[in-house]
């Protein structure tokens, strides 16, 4: 597929760069055979390339850990940040570097012929990971003889789609271990939760792990109950009316009246009083635009007994960059305003391609070695960024900020790898000519 010559040789990243370079200028002027077989390869680029980054992951892991043993790190502290540093590199969350670091290790360790299969680009990274998930409740010995039994002989698998594999698996590791099948579904109960994620077009998912008895009588529940009213006459469609009764008998309150929460929505003066077009921030969504937020705001204003609980603070953005200005405290602590200034400057965890909610206020340069409770000093983190900061070898510092500048800092990962943080711009407020600095206002607004 591509000449020999300067790419030769794998051994250094500027050799893999090479490779990645000489991809860019594939020539597309081919037949339809030829772009087939090209996909075919490409794919099987993508999936040796994933074997290679988890052989790189888990050796990585192995030399970390080794590495802080002999410095006399506690046992259980030297894991940490290993994860986040593989995230950064992969210009991912660090959720996602935890996943990418337990795939790597029982790839690498427990299951040679699946990481086999990965190299040779007979099997992709998903179907990989189908695998590695459905062994995880397994002793070493019982995954790794699965791995032989499925993945020795590459026709074992091949022709399989997504749900077949599965279920191919679970038989498997059922008949090696039915006990440890069952405790695995005993501990899947303890993890039931809910939680949200944004939607397109200012909606929102509300998932729910539950136990699937429990799961499929609520779908039931809801289904029969809004047939009834369909029954009546009700134009709505049946998830329309699934989706209002779930509300409804959620919060007690009837979805047209709306439910009695907090939303936290920032928007600029413009937007707000004005005919602006510049987006509103809704915390823990994101952006929606200027018109639907109006909406909310006349909505909510214009009911007597909402408008008696609606707040509105001031903040102050800097025209030209959407900066805020600071805020100090002597306190170990963030206090309640200065953590509410920092969220809403934030918005979502600071470190980068980490969307997460903010769990943390972090103190940049660590409290005990001098570091100020301040808003130059602060920043929103999710747990596990806090956590992972924590880790041997890491380091941060906010940079120096010239006035109307966007708060940014620098941290150092221990391998020397440096990644900046620069906070989301502000809505931009109204232009107005005022004797001191642009400082204009930016509106929070919070609708009880």
């Amino acid at each position: 597929m591509f000449d020999t010559g300067e790419i030769d040789k794998f051994e250094d990243a500027a050799g893999v760069a090479a490779f990645i370079d000489r991809l860019r200028g594939l020539d597309r002027h081919v037949d339809n055979g030829t772009r087939i077989d090209m996909t075919r390869l490409l794919e099987e680029v993508k999936a040796a390339a994933t074997a290679a980054q988890a052989k790189y992951a888990a050796d990585f892991e192995t030399a970390r850990l080794a590495q802080r043993a002999a410095l006399g790190v506690p046992k259980s502290q030297q894991s940490r940040g290993i994860a986040s540093e593989i995230a950064l590199a992969r210009r991912d969350s660090p959720k996602r570097g935890d996943r990418h670091l337990g795939f790597a290790k029982a790839l690498v360790h427990d299951m040679p012929h699946t990481l086999n299969l990965l190299e040779r680009g007979l099997l992709n990274e998903w179907r990989a990971t189908i695998l590695v998930r459905e062994t995880v409740c397994l002793n070493r010995e019982d995954r790794t003889g699965i791995d032989a039994d499925l993945c020795s002989d590459p026709a074992t698998l091949d022709g399989l789609g997504d749900k077949a594999l599965e279920a191919k698996v679970r038989e498997h590791a059922a008949a090696r271990d039915a006990e440890a099948m069952v405790k695995r579904a005993r501990k899947a109960k303890e993890d039931r939760r809910v939680t949200t994620r944004p939607a397109p077009d200012t909606m929102a998912y509300v998932n729910a792990l539950l136990p699937v008895d429990q799961a499929v009588a609520i779908q039931a529940i809801l289904g029969r109950d809004a047939d009834s009213i369909r029954a009546t006459g009700d134009e709505r469609t049946r998830s329309q009316i699934m989706a209002d009764l779930l509300v409804e008998r959620i919060t007690g309150i009837s979805t047209a009246v709306g439910p009695p929460i907090t939303v936290n929505l920032v928007i600029s003066d413009q937007s707000l009083f004005g005919d602006g077009t510049e987006p509103a921030h809704v915390k823990g969504y994101g952006p929606i635009p200027a018109g639907l937020a109006r909406h909310w705001v006349k909505r909510a204003t214009s009911k007597e007994e909402s408008a008696a609980r609606l707040q509105l603070r001031k903040l102050y953005a800097n025209r030209d960059t959407g900066a805020l200005t600071a805020m100090e405290s002597k306190s170990r602590c963030f206090p309640t305003s200065l953590a509410r200034f920092i969220d809403t400057r934030d918005r979502f965890c600071r470190t980068p391609w980490c969307d997460a909610p903010i769990r943390h206020r972090d103190h940049i340069v660590d409290h005990h070695n001098g570091g100020p409770t301040d808003a130059n000093n602060g920043a929103g983190l999710c747990e596990a960024c806090n956590h992972a900061k924590q880790g041997e070898g890491w380091r941060s510092q906010p940079d120096k900020q010239q006035p109307g500048e966007r708060h940014s800092y620098r941290f150092t990962t221990p391998t020397g790898h440096e990644y900046r943080s620069e906070a989301p711009p502000m809505p931009t407020p109204l232009e107005v000519y005022m004797p001191a600095e642009r400082w204009l206002q930016t509106i929070l607004y919070e609708a009880v």
